[in-house]
């Protein structure tokens, strides 16, 4: 693509590393076949390549945004698909952060959208506050109809996505060094999130057990927090770079007190921003070392387990799992097969859905920012999810759990926590059939949803022998 920045244009180095994108794309379409909303609103301006060219626009003019540029790229899910499909490697995930960052400055947002994004920022990256929030929202889900008719469709999507209750307070959150099981044979930081801890503990919980059985010790060092990445996808980019120098500052010291083989993540989400520290710290002379060393050592925590040498199960499972690859896992850091090897060896069947590139519709804050396009593709997931007939589904990133959750069928899970029951662990909290908390788990366990592997296949071919006699009959 031809581009015309000026000189001094040019010596911004923001702009100079959106001017090389831009030059890369070659306008060829075939991000338009991948691109989750383009796909669902079939407008060329809700495409990739319809941002980019919305995105030159704005930044070769040198203007301000303005509510078309706005509305398309607020709509954009920053799942990364377009990346994977783009033949000529066009690094859309830097072009539209360098866009949202621009649009922070320049455009004044209407009231309800700025209260929603500052207490979006306010309240998400912190626990305490989250948990708080979370506490109040199961008293103002009454009023969700009513927000909705107000036209305050935000708030009432948070109510929507708040959980029936708050679990306790997990002590896996609290910093401090858990001890290897027998010989160590490595030592990892975890990092610890700020919504996933809230809503999810027994996802930390399952890691350390796991990971600590395996022989390796776990450090959730004091001083680390958000990863940043709410934040930056709302364009917030100083928010951002504060917590990436507070996660470096901290892992750093970590590092420097004693070698770590890792830092493992188990949101993957958070997983690609801090894999991208040493990008968006680039310019900063004090951080771009240690950014980078930070990010050479972050990994998923199935891309650390594949490196270690497993045992086989000691009794498998045997269940049918529905591997949903979450958009920040295999666009964002294009790890697709170690999840499944993983719990293939594990002992499960992994099955894989239709249309498994679309995003879920979760993309961070996007189910709250944008809860019509959110519902429609979490309709469609959750309809290809449930096609493939598996007992389970199993995901690495808390956002796709709480957004398919909300209306699949049967449980949704994260793969840490398969792993660490195949291993030894206690039996994940939701496939629990006492569990009250998961939506739609009793009507789902007496459907037959989570028959043992055996059973299930002897009902299959008995209802593939009634259609024979039935064929026959005829």
């Amino acid at each position: 693509m031809q581009t015309s920045f000026t000189p001094d244009q040019l010596a911004d180095p923001h702009v100079a590393e959106s001017e090389k994108i831009l030059r890369k794309c070659v306008h060829c379409g075939f991000c338009t076949a991948t691109c989750p909303t383009y796909v669902t609103l079939g407008n060329e301006l809700d495409s990739p390549r319809g941002r980019i060219y919305l995105i030159k626009d704005m930044l070769e003019n040198g203007q301000p945004a303005d509510e078309e540029v706005v509305t398309h790229i607020d709509r954009c899910l920053s799942c990364l698909a377009c990346m994977t499909t783009c033949p000529s490697g066009v690094n859309y995930m830097h072009l539209v952060d360098h866009a949202r960052a621009h649009i922070e400055k320049t455009y004044r947002r209407p009231p309800i959208d700025r209260l929603t994004r500052s207490v979006l920022a306010a309240v998400l990256p912190h626990p305490a506050r989250f948990r708080a929030a979370l506490s109040l929202a199961r008293l103002g889900r009454p009023f969700a109809p009513l927000l909705n008719a107000v036209g305050l469709k935000p708030f009432a999507a948070m109510l929507a996505l708040a959980p029936d209750s708050v679990p306790p307070k997990s002590s896996s959150a609290e910093p401090g060094t858990r001890a290897a099981a027998g010989a160590r044979r490595g030592r990892v930081a975890l990092l610890s999130g700020c919504a996933q801890p809230v809503l999810k503990p027994g996802i930390n919980e399952a890691t350390i057990r796991l990971l600590t059985r395996l022989g390796i010790e776990v450090v959730l060092p004091k001083g680390e927090g958000c990863c940043g990445a709410l934040v930056h996808h709302m364009g917030r980019e100083e928010d951002s770079l504060a917590a990436a120098r507070r996660n470096v500052d901290v892992w750093t010291a970590e590092i420097e007190r004693e070698r770590l083989d890792a830092i493992v993540i188990t949101a993957s989400g958070c997983g690609t921003t801090i894999k991208d520290y040493g990008f968006m710290l680039r310019l900063d002379p004090a951080y771009a070392q240690k950014a980078a060393r930070v990010s050479a050592l972050a990994k998923d925590v199935t891309e650390y387990l594949a490196t270690l040498d497993l045992p086989a199960p000691d009794e498998a499972p045997g269940l049918t799992v529905v591997y949903h690859s979450a958009c920040s896992m295999q666009h964002g850091q294009k790890i697709t097969r170690q999840p499944k090897q993983l719990l293939a060896k594990a002992g499960f069947v992994v099955k894989d859905p239709r249309e498994g590139h679309l995003c879920c519709g979760s993309a961070g804050t996007y189910n709250i920012l944008q809860p019509e396009i959110a519902a429609r593709l979490r309709d469609r997931k959750v309809k290809n999810l449930e096609a493939t007939g598996a007992n389970l589904v199993a995901t690495g990133n808390i956002g796709c759990i709480t957004q398919i959750a909300s209306a699949a069928k049967m449980p949704v899970v994260h793969t840490v926590e398969l792993l660490d029951w195949a291993y030894g662990g206690p039996k994940p909290e939701a496939l629990d059939d006492n569990n009250s908390d998961y939506t739609g788990t009793f009507s789902y366990w007496f459907s037959g949803g989570l028959l043992p592997a055996m059973i299930d296949s002897q009902l299959a071919k008995r209802r593939k022998n009634r259609r024979e006699r039935s064929s026959q009959a005829q």
